[in-house]
């Protein structure tokens, strides 16, 4: 028997089987977190690929070798098989059939009714797979006024108040901001993610409502980043009143921004009474932690155009290093602005095995974000690269029962 003691221990989803018919982030962003964790993931692209291939520069491959892909692909497609299927030919959506009547989990984001046209409505899938557990993404949702609406993230991020929030205070004319990353996506995969662990281990269960089937589970982007408002929309409720644009100040938190240096700019987070007077201390502003117009964090938030002027006066007289040194020291929480490639390096990063290398067949040496979580008894492993375009195709096929003449005939009419 092979010596298997070197080989990483299977994730917690080993032995699931998930097929992915989502394309750009929010279901491929979720797909990836459950290759992760150890899922098999199938992702079935149409034959022109996922649009993400196209969202370049920057690329990896060539257009000579027919692999130029662009970086954005790579972000949320590891640990992924891939198969080239046309869904709108009667012979490719008979290959998703037999593919969903032995799986656990599908993951699509077809805008409204359009997977149900193709011929998967919810009553085809449950009689193909009645364990089936059915994520479908949704911009607006399934009902209501835009449920046919194509999502995308900039428009939520803007129709949801997120917008309204992010950017330069308005007092000093600043316009409503988006988000550097889009994070009404990536919400959206992470609670979709959620979404449908939660139907598998109900499944498991035989919990009331699924006598041991799955379910379909619906997950919308603009739901995902209204929840993702937490404590404004909150404070929105209780006061009344819509929150405004704080620059980098915190609505409920004084100090709890970010000040300018003699070279740069500082992050600084004082998050409990006792960290105020440290803060002063290591300001050389002693007397401040006495005067009651800052006494508690409610005073300084009524009185934060007061406060702001006095700290940031004293912050710019001294360079970043120093004041992180500084505040390292009083134990205040504090962090220089890195820029992306800074962050990843940094020995915290590091530490956290935050930045992981692959060898691609068709891309050579590519680097990735690494797995944001760690499970110590059944880890998540970063097992393959994204596949190309196709890469799989007829290996899914030969497992389905397609014989090679069967697989070159499917080829030839353009189905894969």
């Amino acid at each position: 028997m092979p010596d298997r003691s070197d080989q990483p221990a299977p994730g917690p989803l080993a032995g699931l089987r998930v097929i992915d018919c989502s394309t750009v982030l929010a279901g491929p962003y979720c797909t990836m977190l459950l290759g992760d964790l150890g899922a098999e993931v199938i992702k079935v692209e149409p034959p022109e690929g996922d649009a993400t291939r196209g969202w370049g520069p920057p690329w990896v491959g060539t257009v000579e070798a027919g692999t130029r892909t662009a970086a954005y692909y790579l972000a949320v497609n590891r640990n992924k098989r891939g198969l080239r299927l046309d869904l709108k030919i009667p012979d490719g959506a008979a290959i998703l059939r037999r593919l969903l009547a032995d799986a656990d989990v599908l993951v699509e984001n077809f805008r409204g009714d359009g997977f149900s046209r193709l011929g998967f409505d919810d009553e085809t899938l449950r009689a193909l797979n009645p364990r089936l557990v059915h994520l479908a993404i949704s911009g607006y949702g399934t009902t209501g006024p835009a449920a046919d609406r194509p999502g995308y993230d900039f428009i939520v991020q803007a129709v949801s108040g997120l917008m309204s929030i992010t950017g330069a205070a308005e007092a000093e004319g600043g316009e409503p901001t988006k988000v550097g990353v889009a994070i009404s996506d990536v919400l959206t995969g992470m609670l979709g993610a959620v979404g449908l662990l939660g139907a598998l281990v109900g499944r498991e269960r035989g919990a009331a409502g699924t006598a041991g089937d799955g379910q379909r589970v619906d997950v919308s982007i603009l739901g995902a980043t209204l929840a993702s408002l937490v404590n404004q929309a909150q404070n929105a409720f209780v006061s009344g009143s819509a929150p405004g644009r704080l620059d980098n100040a915190h609505p409920n938190i004084v100090p709890y921004e970010t000040f300018e240096t003699a070279d740069g700019a500082l992050a600084v987070a004082v998050g409990s009474e006792r960290q105020w007077p440290r803060l002063c201390a290591a300001l050389g502003l002693d007397g401040l932690a006495a005067d009651p117009r800052f006494a508690t964090n409610g005073d300084r938030v009524d009185n934060r155009a007061a406060l702001r002027p006095i700290l940031a006066g004293a912050f710019a007289t001294g360079t970043t290093a120093d004041w992180i040194r500084a505040l390292d020291a009083a134990e205040i929480p504090c962090g220089p602005i890195n820029d992306i490639l800074d962050a990843f390096a940094s020995p915290e990063a590091v530490a956290l095995g935050m930045t992981v290398e692959q060898e691609h067949p068709a891309y050579g040496a590519i680097r990735q974000v690494g797995l944001p979580f760690q499970l110590a008894a059944t880890p998540a492993t970063i097992r393959t690269p994204p596949p190309t375009l196709g890469q799989d195709t007829d290996a899914i096929l030969g497992e389905l029962g397609y014989g090679p003449m069967e697989i070159a005939g499917l080829r030839a009419s353009g189905v894969v």
